[in-house]
């Protein structure tokens, strides 16, 4: 199933696409619930399947709507960095013997298509496509790779927006490079796991201004999905709702000729294979 929310920013709705990409409405499923951590791990899915398959759910008309995060506030949001050889070869570093983890602040969060913001005094903003797992269950000291994939609600793309010389020149831990506001457009749709049989077989692209700069594949990931959920669980315990940012490909200004960084009015547009695709407009903070 595609999940995803949709109305004016603090005031989204719920729904479903059917199987003819219609949005149906799933207010009255969900009880004025929303997608979020506890409809994720008390069988909201579940019951939206059903509904789905009785085929009473009503169409929302969704023209001119906003599309919001499809998953509303997360409990945390961790990344991982440096995981496709490519893009540590680019930056520079060494083949990570271990996951590289960092936090964004969870209100990074926006829609796919909603409005980034450079930050003031910025001259590196960046981008990356990337990825991202949303968990359905909590998890805690997992033994294995396959209880880590019973942990995962679903897939979706999130486009993890950085400042470099924040992150990397102003000394201390990455997490200032990459938790201004804005810096995390994610959806459009959360993919239930089980439309995304291998979650290492997609691939993902991205665009600015409609120049090709990043195109992958989450086969090249050095820790794959089901790892870094493993690995994750045992330094911190991820809970229903939570965003896993998976790391991103070359192609990112930083490591490009010229270090094209963003500016106001550029647009960036990305997409993974299945899950959808984003489009945003660089704007001033």
């Amino acid at each position: 199933m595609k999940l995803l929310r949709v109305g004016a920013r603090g005031a989204e709705r719920p729904a479903v696409l059917d199987a003819d990409g219609r949005p149906r409405d799933l207010t009255g499923v969900l009880g004025g619930a929303d997608i979020d951590g506890r409809f994720l791990s008390g069988g909201g899915i579940e019951r939206v399947r059903a509904a789905l398959e009785e085929g009473d759910l009503p169409v929302l008309d969704a023209d001119g709507l906003r599309v919001g995060a499809p998953v509303v506030r997360p409990g945390k949001v961790v990344c991982i960095g440096l995981n496709y050889r490519d893009h540590a070869a680019e930056s520079g570093a060494d083949i990570p013997a271990e996951p590289v983890v960092f936090m964004k602040a969870p209100d990074t969060v926006i829609g796919p298509f909603d409005e980034v913001l450079i930050p003031r005094r910025s001259v590196k903003t960046d981008y990356e496509v990337e990825l991202a797992i949303v968990i359905g269950k909590t998890a805690r000291y997992l033994e294995s790779r396959e209880d880590a994939l019973r942990v995962v609600a679903g897939y979706t793309i999130s486009n993890d927006v950085s400042e470099r010389e924040f992150q990397l020149e102003r000394g201390g831990q990455w997490d200032k490079g990459k938790s201004c506001e804005t810096f995390n457009p994610v959806g459009p749709w959360l993919v239930t796991a089980d439309e995304v049989p291998d979650p290492q077989s997609l691939g993902l692209r991205l665009w600015v201004n409609g120049e090709p700069r990043q195109d992958g594949d989450t086969k090249e990931m050095i820790f794959g999905v089901a790892e870094v959920v493993r690995y994750l669980s045992q330094f911190m315990v991820l809970e229903p709702g939570d965003v896993v940012n998976t790391g991103t490909p070359a192609g990112v200004a930083m490591g490009m000729p010229g270090q094209p960084y963003l500016r106001a009015g550029d647009v960036v547009e990305l997409e993974i294979d299945g899950l959808g695709r984003q489009r945003q407009t660089l704007g001033q903070a």
